[in-house]
Parts: structure tokens; sequence; C-alpha cells
């Protein structure tokens, strides 16, 4: 395997999830007795540059199709933060109705909404069909294609150049990253800012996320790393926020290098300065996550056999790509040790979780079946779950995470 990067010949294994099914491959009854496609998933390390990635095996289309079952307005703190994001960076970049805003990876225009209704042209890149619907209904136009460079001439050649480039969570999901960049830079207006978010390496390894981890994520970023790849494509990071979303993510705010008036902030060296001292390039720091993650399996397969022994009802919450890394790593298969795992979009309940064939259900359906335990698959969410669902301690109900460490609360 080569490096997406650096094309360098990649040999460091940093974990083994041997194999599982694309982790938003949601299931209709009728393909449960239909041949299930699992691939490889290994996370491997370069240590040239050193960032670390999965090799695709599953193609971004495959992936990304009209059946895509990911909706970003299913979570209220998610649109939350969009809505914040939106009133912060229009008064940080003097935003205006003469700017030209957009966002790749747009999804059903949870975020671009506030542009809209802000009177801030936005347009969305976004591949699935199904989420466009969506976002159109919130009145964002979206273009439905893969972002890269072929796209970013056209819009330019279309549009013009833009004043904010907008990503969240979508680097992760690039296979070609080079062009990618490529992409955005071109796109880029001569003084504009590119703003992406993505989870930190850091803590994916300092608390255990390996359920971060799955076919759609083709790479893992420090700052190091990505600061590396911008440099690469003629563009500079000149300031950086530590955020509290998928359990630790960072904000990077771009522009072409060339462009003196942004002054570098001195948070970049501070979180330079953090990763080096934790050893992101070092390999004890991915034996030690490796080991880390086993003892995860351990506990967490303990607990559902003793619940099982103990006549306990387990249901979860929460049909999210990392529960299915999760429970597939695990080997659980059908109901017998969960039920059912609740979601609040209608787009998964009444289909069944990839590998595991566990049922997604609808909340409602969680004061009826009067769990013993509701464990919590998307623990980045977790105050906003345990929020919505303390009825359970009518009938002496737990909740229950399994990352960083397994824990009951009661």
């Amino acid at each position: 395997m080569k490096c997406r990067f650096c094309g360098h010949e990649i040999s460091e294994i940093v974990i083994d999830l041997v194999n599982a099914p694309p982790s938003n491959a949601y299931l209709r009854e009728e393909q449960l007795i239909e041949p299930e496609v699992y691939y490889p998933l290994k996370l491997m390390v370069c240590n040239n540059c050193w960032l670390v990635q999965v090799d695709e095996y599953a193609s971004s289309k495959e992936i990304f199709d009209d059946d895509y079952l990911y909706f970003s307005s299913y979570s209220s703190s998610w649109v939350e933060h969009a809505r914040e994001y939106v009133e912060m960076i229009i008064d940080r970049l003097s935003l205006s109705s003469e700017s030209k805003v957009m966002e790749v990876a747009s999804n059903d225009g949870y975020l671009l909404q506030f542009f809209v209704k802000a009177k801030i042209p936005c347009i969305g890149i976004e591949p699935s069909i199904s989420t466009i619907s969506a976002a159109a209904e919130k009145g964002v136009e979206s273009i439905p294609e893969f972002f890269g460079t072929a796209l970013a001439k056209r819009i330019v050649a279309e549009r013009g150049p833009q004043d904010l480039i907008i990503g969240n969570n979508v680097l992760a999901h690039v296979p070609d990253i080079n062009d990618f960049v490529e992409g955005l830079k071109i796109c880029l207006c001569p003084d504009g800012t590119i703003t992406l978010e993505f989870p930190h390496l850091l803590n994916i390894l300092r608390y255990n996320q390996f359920d971060t981890i799955y076919h759609e994520h083709y790479s893992y970023f420090s700052l190091g790393t990505v600061q590396e790849i911008f440099s690469a494509h003629g563009l500079k990071i000149y300031d950086v926020e530590k955020l509290s979303t998928h359990g630790g993510s960072l904000r990077i705010y771009a522009c072409h290098d060339y462009n003196s008036s942004k002054v570098i902030s001195q948070n970049l060296g501070k979180i330079l300065s953090e990763e080096d001292d934790y050893g992101l390039k070092s390999k004890e720091v991915y034996s030690s996550f490796c080991r880390n993650v086993e003892k995860i399996r351990e506990d967490f397969l303990l607990f559902l056999l003793n619940a099982r022994k103990e006549g306990k009802t387990v249901v979860g919450y929460g049909a999210a790509a990392k529960g299915n890394t999760l429970l597939n790593y695990c080997g659980i298969k059908g109901n017998l040790m969960i039920r059912g795992v609740a979601d609040a979009s209608p787009h998964k309940q009444g289909r069944y979780l990839p590998g595991s064939h566990i049922p997604v259900i609808s909340p409602a359906l969680i004061k009826t079946i009067k769990p013993d335990y509701l464990v919590i698959l998307p623990w980045n969410l977790k105050d906003e779950i345990i929020s919505q669902n303390e009825f359970i301690r009518e009938w002496g109900g737990k909740f229950v995470t399994v990352i960083p460490v397994l824990e009951i609360i009661n």
C-alpha cells in the first residue's frame, strides 16, 4: 500500500479490525438473506508523512450512493454547532450578500440553511441524492457530484472564486486527498478562507476512539500532517481551534500561501507541540492504542454476556457508523445480546445494521421494551442522548458507554 498523500510505501499496521461491511450500508429486510460484502479494515500509518489511513477497498461511489442514510439534521446538537459557526464566521470574515460561500459535503443543508437565512449566496457540493433532496427543502442549492480539481475549475468558470469554503468532517472521506486539496485552492478567491473540521488524531489515540475507523474514513489527521498537505498545495493554515465535537476535533483556517494579510496564530504552535509531546511520530503510541482497543472488546463482550446470563434486556441507541465498527469488531450478530438499536432518523428505522443485522427501531419503542441497559453507540452525543432518554431511570434503566472505557451510568 502506498500513502495517499506522499506516495511512500506503507508497512506499519496500527490496528487490524479484520473485515467489515461498509458502516452506513443499512439493510432492508429482504436483503438479510442475500450475500453481504465485507472488506478488510486495517489501519496503517505512513512513517514518512505520518498520515494514518486505511486502504480504499470500498470506493466512495459505492459508499455515498443514492441510498446513503446519514442525515446531519437529526442531531440537534450538531445543527446548533453549525448555527453557531455560521454566526461566528459571518462576523469574523465580514461576509455579506456580495460574498460567495461553498460547502463541500453539505449533506442535508444542516449548515448552509443558516447562510440562506442570512441572505448570503451559497452552494453545496454533495454526491448523495437522498440528502440533496432534504437540503432543497431548506432552500439550499446543491451540486450532486464529488469534489475535486475538475469540478473546482467548472465552479470557478460558472460561479467565480469563493470567499469562504467550508468542509466539516469531509477530509477523512476523501480517497484522493491531493486532488481534493488542490480543488480547494482552485476555488478559493485570493483573499478567501477555507475552514475544515476533522476529528483530531491525538484524541482518537488518547481516548481509544477506534470506532471512528471505517471504510468511509480513508484518513485520520494530526495538525502537523494536514499542515504538510496544505503546504504542498500552496495553502497555509493561519489559525486552528479545538472543538468538542466528535470526541475532540480541530477546526483549521487556511488561505493562499501568498496571502500576507492573515497573521499566523500562536494556536498552531501550541497544538503542534502537544502532538509532538504525545509522540504522534513514534511507533509505541500506535502499539499502545492497539492494546487498549483489545481490552475494550473484552470488557464489552463480558458485559453483554453477563447481562444475558442475568436475564437483563439491552438496547442500543444511535445507529451510527461508529457503532457498527464496534459491533462488527466484537463479532456481535443478531438481536440475542442487543434487542435493537433505536435511532431518531426515520430513514434508518425498519432497516438492519450492516454485519450484525440488529434491527433499527424507533426511539418510541424504548418505553415499550423498558431495557435494563441503554448502550449509547455514538458516545460523542452522550449528553444529548441521556437528556432525551432520562425516563429509563423510572424503571431502573441504566446508560452504558463503551469508549474510552466501559462505563455504566446510573
